[in-house]
């Protein structure tokens, strides 16, 4: 299965391309899609909606795996956010892949072991799980390669065929 993991964003959304067998990983392609403070909202999520479009028609991924919305206490970050999950979500369906989310403390525990774990201790696990050479950049690359891997485990575990994370 090729998984696209997303970690949204409004100023960087990070994707990561995994193939998944077993609980084993082939890293794809990684990045982020950034966009420039400034510009008219409709077209920071333009750039958005056609860069997740390259993403999804260059790997050709069979699901995508997206982090829940996390609310924190700026409101207008929070929905300018939520209007780029949107735009990326919308983008998948549109493509037909199977969508599936995670909250953080999901995401956390499938990688690193521990829920609350810090965010350079998933940065180090997703490195040496997918034996990168270094550290991917930014940071929001390596939340959304942590997600996909959670989706790997999720997909692979027998309990996943019986029960809905």
């Amino acid at each position: 299965m090729v998984i696209l993991g997303i970690d949204p964003g409004f100023a960087i959304v990070g994707w990561g391309v995994l193939e998944s067998y077993k609980g084993q990983f082939r890293v794809m392609g990684y990045g982020s899609i950034q966009t420039k403070a400034g510009l008219p909202i409709e077209e920071r999520l333009n750039q958005i909606f056609d860069g997740m479009n390259t993403i999804i028609d260059k790997y050709k991924p069979d699901a995508m795996a997206i982090e829940e919305l996390f609310w924190n206490t700026n409101q207008k970050t929070g929905i300018s956010v939520a209007e780029a999950r949107g735009v990326i979500i919308t983008s998948a369906y549109r493509k037909g892949l199977k969508i599936s989310e995670y909250t953080p403390l999901q995401v956390k525990q499938a990688v690193v072991g521990y829920g609350r774990a810090e965010k350079k201790q998933v940065i180090a696990m997703v490195t040496s799980i997918l034996k990168l050479p270094k550290p991917p950049k930014p940071d929001d690359t390596a939340d959304a390669l942590a997600i996909a891997i959670c989706h790997g485990h999720a997909d692979s575990n027998v309990l996943s065929k019986f029960y809905k994370m």
